[in-house]
């Protein structure tokens, strides 16, 4: 069955092109012109991933994010017509998984459509303690004393790669290729708004970290068991 994708642009022409790049791409793709039509459309609609463009009339890009990821953790790509760091960082604080920006390349978002919805690699030992979370890489579910902590598939697999390498350093560009799949050559943005993110749902105190942990110049750790 062909990944099912949900592309919500107001823009016509951009949809209709990109529509059927990515149907050369092998992927089944249904369009929204309006954030409302496709909020509407997720309700009756099976999908495996949502490409949001953020300049939406109605609505606004940032709006429906909050939305859809407020109903769950369907993977959502971002697109947006600029590179400033406030725009990216609001889609990535709003739910995105990733971001696209303009123009817009199909090879390049189908390989990213293709690893967002990679699984975590297998190899795996079933259960990982850790700092009082328990993590469960076969189904990709976290529990803290018996309550499960929802995570998105991105903020699972950031903290599964991390508490693979047992409190060894894991830089940021190898959490930017195995996790998202590719290089952002020195854009950073990504990976420092997922690893807050996830902070906030598995930390104790999110602004005095004591599991996730900065390594400063290089990456990130686990924290040790004590």
């Amino acid at each position: 069955m062909p990944t099912r994708v949900l592309l919500v642009e107001d823009d016509v022409m951009i949809s209709e092109a990109l529509s059927l790049a990515l149907e050369d791409e092998d992927f089944a793709v249904t369009t929204a012109p309006t954030g409302e039509d496709g909020l509407e459309l997720l309700e009756s609609t099976t999908v495996d991933v949502v490409l949001l463009d953020l300049m939406l009339p109605g609505i606004d890009g940032l709006t429906v994010c909050r939305a859809v990821r407020e109903r769950g953790d369907l993977p959502i790509i971002v697109i947006t017509a600029r590179t400033d760091t406030q725009d990216v960082i609001a889609g990535l604080e709003a739910g995105a998984d990733d971001y696209v920006t303009k123009p817009l390349v199909a090879g390049e978002l189908a390989a990213r459509i293709r690893a967002l919805l990679r699984r975590a690699a297998p190899e795996r030992p079933a259960h990982i303690t850790l700092g009082g979370l328990e993590i469960r890489p076969d189904e990709e579910a976290v529990h803290r004393d018996g309550v499960p902590v929802h995570l998105t598939r991105t903020e699972f697999r950031l903290l599964a790669e991390l508490a693979a390498a047992d409190g060894k350093v894991v830089t940021r560009e190898q959490l930017l290729q195995r996790v998202w799949g590719h290089d952002y050559f020195g854009d950073t943005r990504l990976l420092d708004v997922h690893i807050r993110r996830l902070r906030r749902k598995v930390e104790p105190d999110p602004d005095t970290p004591s599991l996730v942990l900065t390594v400063r110049g290089s990456g990130y750790r686990i924290a040790p068991e004590p």
